[in-house]
């Protein structure tokens, strides 16, 4: 065994610990590990260089005093060495500590000094889908400040959600993976903005979370076999639990009822032909001349075989 293999000495003094505690804003403040809240509180100094730091008066409010102020790495060092080594746990900001972290990495880094335990402690975590609170808080930016977006109506923006559903469409079609993330990103750009609209409105407003909380109720009760008691074995039994609680949640006198007509033709027939089928009508296609009518049976004719005829045109052309 080499000297650099030897064990340290048992009366080696201790050389105390650098704790850099980050946290999230998309988690509300307070809500803090447990490691965390254990870190605070055995704490000899906990510091912060952001004087509104969101989670100031929660740590206030647990008993955990924090000194303001950056500290300088020598100095951090020093203080955690001392004195049979102490803990320092400092509360980071959102732009991070680069300055403090250089210092600590060359002065590890020099091979000469006692360093401290050094120690990045997540205090809070992203949860999936966190960033999307990122998103509807710059969209109440933009509409706040910004002169173009702070004026738009819905209506304005009808064109661009159509844009945006076709080249996400297109995106789709060819396999083209990243430009399927950035059209997805764009359509939910239109929802965000859509709904940050509506809730200006001063007669019937809505936001995002009436949206969001709507689809959710949706989703759960139109898939009783995953959040109730049915059973689904196969995506054809899936389809008929969906058909049946929407047919129960629209209560509609018509099976046109709620088609929107303004689609483009080969998918609103297509969609009539699914309502009348799936509903057990026998109804005859019309008896007409001319290219709209054969267009008509063909496209009933591929939705019958489950082929999209708007999809197998445009892949066509």
């Amino acid at each position: 065994m080499t000297e650099a293999d030897s064990p340290a000495p048992a009366d080696a003094a201790p050389t105390g610990r650098i704790v850099l505690l980050t946290t999230t804003h998309r988690v509300a403040p307070g809500l803090l590990s447990w490691p965390a809240w254990q870190a605070l509180h055995g704490a000899d100094r906990v510091l912060s260089g952001d004087p509104d730091h969101p989670q100031l008066p929660y740590l206030r409010e647990a008993g955990v005093q924090v000194e303001p102020g950056s500290p300088a790495a020598r100095e951090l060092v020093d203080y955690c060495v001392a004195e049979g080594g102490r803990t320092a746990v400092v509360l980071t900001s959102a732009e991070g500590e680069s300055e403090l972290t250089d210092g600590l990495a060359r002065l590890a880094g020099s091979g000469r000094e006692a360093m401290p335990d050094l120690e990045l402690l997540p205090g809070s975590y992203d949860l999936p889908g966190a960033r999307l609170l990122d998103l509807v808080q710059v969209m109440d930016r933009i509409r706040a400040e910004c002169p173009w977006s702070g004026t738009r109506t819905n209506e304005e923006l009808v064109k661009y959600g159509i844009e945006e559903a076709y080249e996400l469409v297109e995106a789709i079609e060819e396999g083209d993976r990243e430009a399927l993330l950035e059209e997805l990103g764009d359509v939910l750009l239109q929802v965000v903005f859509h709904a940050r609209i509506a809730q200006d409105d001063p007669e019937d407003p809505f936001s995002i979370d009436d949206v969001a909380g709507g689809i959710v109720d949706k989703l759960i009760h139109r898939h009783p076999h995953v959040f109730g008691d049915e059973t689904a074995e196969t995506a054809e039994d899936v389809r008929r639990h969906w058909l049946r609680t929407k047919a129960a949640e629209k209560q509609r006198d018509s099976v046109t009822e709620g088609v929107p007509l303004g689609q483009p033709a080969l998918a609103l027939t297509a969609k009539l032909a699914f309502r009348a089928r799936t509903a057990a009508l026998d109804v005859a296609l019309p008896d007409g001349a001319g290219v709209g009518y054969e267009l008509l049976a063909l496209a009933v004719r591929a939705e019958a075989d489950g082929v999209d005829p708007e999809a197998a045109l445009r892949a066509a052309a």
